[in-house]
């Protein structure tokens, strides 16, 4: 249970709070180049912060604040210019620095600057950089620089604070219960002749390393060398869970908009098969599913049903009421890192997992287990992802 000033500590995202502060240290998602083929002015929130994403006619990509410094227009009306961003209403062009570069009718472009970030492309996405100098690299996770990989992006906005999105990735034990107990409920409620079975988990265990976590579990009916437990599979600090065996994986990204909302980025990648072209674009899909006023929404699958309890906790969820016991000890070891790094960063140090050597940002690999979390079901059709032995394979 956290005191309310904990809580807040924990939940709030805007510049100049302390976990604010800390997670302006990170590379954010914050668009695609695909979005901005087909609109190439976006208006986005981070961070608690309005921003206008922009690619003008050169090709240059911006981030820039979103009131035009003359009269305040939002910059969401702004067309595209060789050398900026123009602004609807009078005319004055902002570069991706942020900086006036044109004042039509004066008889002088005067020296004014609004709020710019660094931007860089990545693996189909255009992340976004908000925190002081010197800014750090963009981390060159496998997943998104292998060149035999076919990726694809789903977005989806939640009406919930990040942290109890993550919380979700640090329980191991809610897969028996939530995809398990309630799968089999919800089934049975709709005529669904589906039987879920769940494996109990025996036990759990957090290894912290360099970039975050890794996550293991022994489950009922596995040996002590079973991959979940000796290797399981890594949470990078602070928002994102990596999932899959072998060449598939999953980055499932919890981006905060701002204390009461998260963009939930699924960045999904497999194996090129051999007679399969390069990409040239990576497809991004939004999707809007719509969940009722405590969280339920009638679509049972995995993430969903994460979603589905993400929002149930309400938009923020509060921890001054909550009881950890044993089985949240994942949960506990990282609100203790968020604050154990919202102070380092608080003192001037460096935060876990900033990468700085170019080197080392060549290609950043991960431990991961070789066969992915298994979820027993009965009565799948002959196109579901089953085993020979009937069971679903689920990554979780």
């Amino acid at each position: 249970m956290l005191t309310k000033e904990q809580h807040e500590q924990l939940t709030q995202t805007s510049a100049g709070s302390p976990m604010g502060d800390l997670l302006r240290r990170y590379w954010w998602p914050i668009g695609t180049p695909v979005e901005l083929d087909a609109d190439p002015v976006r208006p986005v929130r981070l961070l608690s912060e309005d921003l206008i994403l922009f690619r003008d006619e050169a090709g240059k990509i911006g981030l820039i604040g979103e009131r035009c410094a003359h009269r305040g227009i939002s910059l969401a009306y702004g067309i595209p210019q060789q050398n900026g961003l123009r602004c609807a209403y009078h005319g004055w062009t902002y570069n991706s620095q942020g900086q006036v570069v044109d004042m039509p009718f004066e008889p002088a472009c005067l020296p004014l600057k609004i709020t710019a970030y660094p931007v860089e492309e990545l693996g189909g996405v255009i992340w976004a950089y908000l925190g002081p100098q010197p800014v750090p690299l963009l981390p060159r996770w496998e997943g998104l620089v292998r060149d035999d990989i076919t990726r694809s992006i789903n977005i989806k906005p939640l009406p919930c604070n990040w942290v109890q999105c993550m919380d979700n990735s640090f329980d191991p034990v809610h897969f028996e219960h939530l995809h398990g107990f309630y799968w089999d409920y919800y089934n049975r409620k709709h005529n669904i002749d589906r039987p879920v079975r769940t494996a109990r988990h025996l036990k759990i265990e957090f290894d912290v390393f360099e970039y975050g976590v890794y996550k293991r579990r022994l489950i009922e009916g596995d040996a002590e060398d079973a991959d979940d437990w000796k290797i399981g599979h890594p949470v990078i600090f602070p928002y994102t869970l990596v999932q899959g065996p072998g060449h598939n994986f999953t980055y499932q990204m919890r981006v905060p908009v701002d204390d009461t909302h998260t963009m939930h980025i699924v960045y999904a990648g497999k194996l090129r098969k051999p007679d399969e072209a390069l990409q040239d674009q990576v497809p991004v899909l939004r999707d809007e599913v719509m969940y009722d006023e405590v969280g339920r929404v009638d679509a049972p699958w995995i993430v969903v049903q994460d979603e589905m309890v993400w929002i149930g906790q309400g938009a923020v969820s509060n921890r001054t009421a909550e009881h950890l016991v044993t089985s949240d000890k994942g949960v506990a070891l990282f609100h203790s890192l968020l604050f154990e790094n919202m102070e380092k960063v608080a003192r001037g140090e460096e935060p876990m997992g900033i990468v700085r050597d170019p080197e080392e940002n060549e290609i950043i690999s991960f431990r991961r287990e070789s066969s992915s979390r298994k979820l027993i079901q009965s009565g799948f059709s002959a196109q579901d992802p089953q085993d020979a032995g009937g069971r679903l394979r689920v990554a979780r």
